[in-house]
């Protein structure tokens, strides 16, 4: 039992650096989405934070599939989307969706490895489209 908990620990903090996905609400949007609040009133933040830890166990870029976890590059043009660009996401931001269920996304922006959560996204409305599986 020791010798697989020694297994998993790191060595040493400068271990902890291995390229896997990071996490960062420094650019979260309260004014567009929902809220925190709103998402585990909903029973959908546990759901959310269970697939963020999942992508945290392996690079970002490795888990780009173009399904559940979505590259878009640009903000969406203003006739494909029921957001508008916040001021505090730089405009040549990356942009990115990442599925927690059929509809529920959670929207940011990739920079290296991190993904900056931007919007709590209930109804598929960052990028308009046709909706598949719901």
């Amino acid at each position: 039992m020791q010798q697989a908990l020694k297994k998993r620990l790191s060595a040493s903090v400068n271990d902890i650096d291995n390229g896997n996905f990071l996490l960062s609400f420094q650019h979260l949007d309260r004014e567009q989405g929902q809220s925190f609040e709103h998402w585990q009133m909903s029973q959908k933040l546990s759901e959310a934070m269970h697939t963020l830890w999942n992508y945290c166990l392996r690079p970002l870029r490795e888990q780009l599939d173009g399904d559940k976890f979505t590259e878009y590059g640009n903000f969406p043009p203003s006739d494909k989307t029921s957001f508008y660009h916040p001021r505090q996401v730089p405009p040549d931001a990356n942009w990115a969706r990442i599925h927690v269920d059929g509809v529920h996304c959670l929207i940011g922006h990739i920079v290296r490895n991190v993904f900056y959560v931007v919007f709590f996204d209930e109804n598929h409305e960052f990028w308009h489209s046709t909706l598949k599986n719901t």
